[in-house]
């Protein structure tokens, strides 16, 4: 990588999550850069792998989501307290579960993994989601984990029947004077008859309030909620959203996933299966779900198609690389990981590309596909979920920025697909996860790889460089949260924390300086 011209002043700490596959990567001696850092590992139970973390942006405290267990560690990696979620007896095809009512199906020991992290700043309180007992959630105090309160009794209180972790994916939207909502997006691993894919709940300042996770709206006809038509899976009988990443940004609530859908291949008559990646964007403030609209997303390079996501990430552009991209330093980009082609899922080629999204290009598309559909041009083009083609309907009416759509022409597929900006491409060690942010006008990103390396870019020439690696199994679905000036991305039964120390150095005119700090 071409030298910078510019010096770089230090963070005061940033969290990194590695995966370790053996205790001699703890006694490994580091470089003679390395000298100057500490690095610190918290290491679970042998039985427990770790899901999902957040990081209290107000007090750097850490909540790390494991198998059967829920830690408050300090910013030092320290545990500060525990919650035992697990195990328990169940069968995951107890519907209610056992909890609520007798079930007849052969009950076992089971663990309960962590399949949802989110901190409710509003309320002080940590939402905890599980796989036992159809996803029921605890709300914990942040203070000391206590529990708050545990809502079972309700079939809205069961929001994802599918063990994986990673299949539940969160957006909280908070109001000043108002109950906060959130937008749960889940897998339902063929049971859409008890599980929407995508929904809206309540969030009630009582944690054991009856209306806690309570539909937004719900009549006989309409519900703030999209389920998978059981006609689809007489087309695609595996068929399920697989949601990578969730989001809020203006007045909008995004999703990206991986959709299964039969395409008919150049020249042939017949179909198969692929997976298309998709953007899901819905309005805060849409009740009834008329504002869905999904567009697929995808990355070529040198020919080459990169259309499966791995991880994204929602940072800012920061001055350097706005200039470069044409857009202003507070506009929101997404960074993907994609891998190449679309038709393995569970075993991805090895081939993956970093790529960055505009996000305002995305929604001045999804405004032109709307534009387009309300002046009757085309079909909604949503196959998995209207499964014929339906024409779109022609209405006088001025679509802006901010429309959230009618009782009409919705939900809305865009055909087109949107491509992404590569950034890097990675023939060998398969990237599967993403952060990125801003520091002192520069964009970064760090990327993780299958065999767990870090790699770290900078955003003037978009070039990636390897950095401090340390080796083992990488999970390749984790959520990742940035608050203050911490990085976390949570792998296997370790987590790690390298924290830089300011120093005095030629190339730095005081103590508060140092050089790249960033590994």
């Amino acid at each position: 990588m071409k030298a910078m011209p510019w010096n770089w002043t230090c963070l005061l700490s940033h969290l990194l999550m590695v995966g370790m596959g053996s205790s001699t990567l703890l006694s490994r001696q580091p470089p003679p850069l390395s000298q100057k850092r500490s690095f610190v590992t918290f290491r679970g139970e042998p039985a427990e792998g770790f899901n999902h973390l957040v990081v209290d942006e107000r007090t750097g405290h850490i909540y790390l989501g494991a198998v059967n267990r829920i830690y408050k560690l300090s910013s030092d990696l320290k545990v500060l307290v525990t919650h035992q979620t697990g195990p328990d007896e169940d069968n995951p095809k107890c519907y209610p579960p056992r909890i609520v009512q007798t079930c007849n199906e052969p009950l076992t020991t089971t663990n309960n993994v962590n399949k949802m992290l989110l901190i409710d700043y509003k309320e002080n309180r940590l939402i905890a989601c599980g796989s036992l007992y159809q996803g029921i959630c605890k709300l914990l105090r942040l203070e000391d984990l206590f529990k708050l309160g545990e809502p079972f009794h309700k079939k809205e209180h069961y929001l994802s029947g599918v063990n994986e972790s990673g299949s539940v994916f969160g957006v909280i939207v908070s109001y000043s004077n108002l109950d906060d909502k959130l937008f749960i997006a889940t897998a339902v691993d063929g049971k859409p008859e008890y599980f929407p894919t995508i929904s809206s709940r309540k969030l009630t300042k009582n944690s054991e309030a009856d209306g806690m996770f309570a539909y937004v709206f719900h009549d006989e006809f309409v519900a703030s909620m999209i389920k998978i038509p059981s006609d689809t899976f007489t087309v695609i009988p595996d068929f399920d959203i697989y949601y990578v990443y969730g989001f809020s940004s203006g007045n909008f609530v995004y999703f990206l996933t991986l959709q299964p859908e039969m395409v008919s291949p150049p020249g042939s008559t017949t179909k198969e299966q692929v997976y298309t990646s998709k953007l899901v964007r819905l309005c805060k403030e849409d009740t009834a779900f008329n504002s869905y609209v999904e567009v697929p997303i995808g990355c070529e390079r040198g020919g080459v198609e990169y259309r499966l996501l791995q991880a994204a990430y929602l940072s800012k552009a920061g001055a350097v690389l706005a200039q470069t991209l044409g857009v202003h330093s507070e506009d929101d980009l997404l960074f993907t990981v994609f891998s190449k082609g679309q038709k393995r899922k569970m075993k991805s080629l090895d081939e993956s590309a970093l790529c960055i999204f505009i996000l305002k290009q995305i929604n001045d598309r999804i405004k032109e596909r709307l534009q387009s559909c309300y002046r009757g041009e085309g079909t909604l083009d949503l196959a998995w979920l209207k499964v014929k083609d339906i024409p779109c309907s022609s209405a006088l009416l001025t679509i802006d920025d901010n429309f959230c759509g009618l009782d009409m022409n919705a939900p809305l597929g865009v055909s087109e697909m949107v491509r992404g900006i590569p950034v890097f491409t990675e023939d060998r060690d398969r990237m599967t996860s993403v952060i990125a942010y801003v520091y002192k006008n520069h964009s970064l990103a760090f990327v993780g790889t299958k065999s767990g390396k870090l790699k770290k870019g900078l955003s003037l020439d978009f070039s990636l460089e390897p950095s401090r690696e340390e080796r083992g199994e990488r999970r390749e679905h984790v959520k990742v949260s940035k608050g203050g000036s911490s990085m976390d991305v949570p792998t296997g039964s370790h987590i790690g924390m390298l924290a830089d120390h300011c120093h005095t150095s030629p190339r730095c005119s005081g103590a508060h300086q140092c050089e790249d700090k960033h590994p």
